[in-house]
Parts: structure tokens; C-alpha cells; sequence
């Protein structure tokens, strides 16, 4: 999802991208909050987030990020009712998978898991992610 927005919009960064290598699975494959979600707001907050020279953001730009994110989040229960991956591979697959156990992990592969569902929900958030940006950049 990073990559793709990153492409897209121009934002190339590998130590973003690298930075975001665990978010896959709902964090670390635990289920949590969907990588797609957390990679959508590192990629949201890339393009309009804080400076590092800026870290006092006496112009409080950190709220646009968070609105963005808050909105992204949004979006996410709307489509899913969740914001978790466990949560969302319950809504599209009917069940949750324990992406630890090698059993489960065959079991999602074999459900679709990598070959469907996640490039479904990533490739969702990629567009709305898209579309967050085009909207603000046109504002």
C-alpha cells in the first residue's frame, strides 16, 4: 500500500518504506490494526505531516495528519466494520487466522488470503488513500 502511494504521488522514501515492514498481518502477522490502515496514515502523514526541524508545531499541522487519519480510520470501519485484520478477514473470509501457527498461515493461503483478500483490502486503501490526497492537494 506505501509503495503504491509512495509511486504514485511521489514520495519516494525507502527508509519510510522500510520502516514499514511490520505492518503487515495487523502488526508483526498478530492480527491487530490492518497494515493496509497504518501504511494509509504513514503515507498520509508522509505527505502532510510535521517537519522534524518543526517538532514544536506551533502551526499545528500534526491535526491535519490526524483528521486525515481519523478519516482513513473511518473509512475503514464503514467498508469492514473494523479496523483490525483479524476483524477483517472475519467480514470477507468468515474467519480470523493465526498467522503464527504454519497450519493457519496454510490454511489463509489457501482461503485466498495472500492471493485475494489482502491485495483486495490494500488495493482499497491504496485508492482511498489516492483520493485523500487529490482532495487535499486540491484544496
Amino acid at each position: 500500500m506505501l509503495a503504491a502511494v509512495q509511486q504514485v504521488f511521489d514520495l519516494r522514501d525507502d527508509g519510510v518504506f522500510r520502516a514499514a515492514s511490520g505492518l503487515a498481518g495487523g502488526l508483526g502477522l498478530t492480527g491487530a490494526f490492518c497494515g493496509a490502515l497504518t501504511g494509509g496514515v504513514m503515507a498520509l502523514s508522509q505527505r502532510y505531516g510535521r517537519e522534524r526541524h518543526r517538532i514544536a508545531d506551533r502551526e499545528r499541522i500534526r491535526y491535519r495528519s490526524y483528521e486525515l487519519a481519523k478519516r482513513l480510520y473511518e473509512r475503514f470501519l464503514e467498508e469492514y466494520g473494523t479496523a483490525s485484520c483479524r476483524g477483517i478477514q472475519e467480514k470477507i473470509m468468515g474467519r480470523s487466522y493465526d498467522l503464527w501457527d504454519p497450519k493457519e498461515m496454510e490454511a489463509f493461503e489457501a482461503a485466498g488470503g495472500h492471493d485475494r483478500v489482502s491485495p483486495e483490502v490494500v488495493g482499497k486503501a491504496a485508492r482511498w488513500v489516492a483520493e485523500m490526497i487529490l482532495e487535499e492537494d486540491s484544496k
